[in-house]
């Protein structure tokens, strides 16, 4: 399995931008951000394949948030602007190998990081 490590959280106002990333320890995989909030089930957040040609983001993430990967540097990226109080949540990274890695299920993902904490104020 891959190692994976996240950065980039902290506390932010509404209104305002992060960037997380995902330093992985190496190889091609389909990677994906997942984020939890306390007292709340894993949500998917956005997917992006091992080439970076594929992209797909969960309904809350789409116009605000941007998935990005570069394998260069085995980091994965992503780009989260105009956050709301209600994105305040834990976020994971995440790898597979499998193609179905788009159906944005927490249970196609057999690598995690340890997440990092994000904090909208209102």
């Amino acid at each position: 399995q891959v190692q994976l490590v996240e950065s980039g959280g902290g506390l932010v106002q509404a209104g305002g931008s992060l960037r997380l990333s995902c330093q992985a320890s190496g190889g091609l995989y389909n990677m994906a951000w997942f984020r939890q909030a306390p007292g709340k089930e894993r949500e998917f957040v956005a997917a992006i394949s091992w080439a970076g040609e594929d992209i797909v983001y969960g309904d809350h993430a789409k116009g605000r948030f941007t998935i990005s990967r570069d394998n260069g540097k085995n980091t994965l990226y992503l780009q989260m602007n105009s956050l709301k109080p209600e994105d305040t949540a834990t976020y994971y990274c995440a790898a597979t190998v499998r193609g179905s890695y788009d159906r944005g299920s927490e249970a196609d993902f057999n690598s995690w990081g340890q997440g990092t904490q994000v904090t909208v104020s209102s």
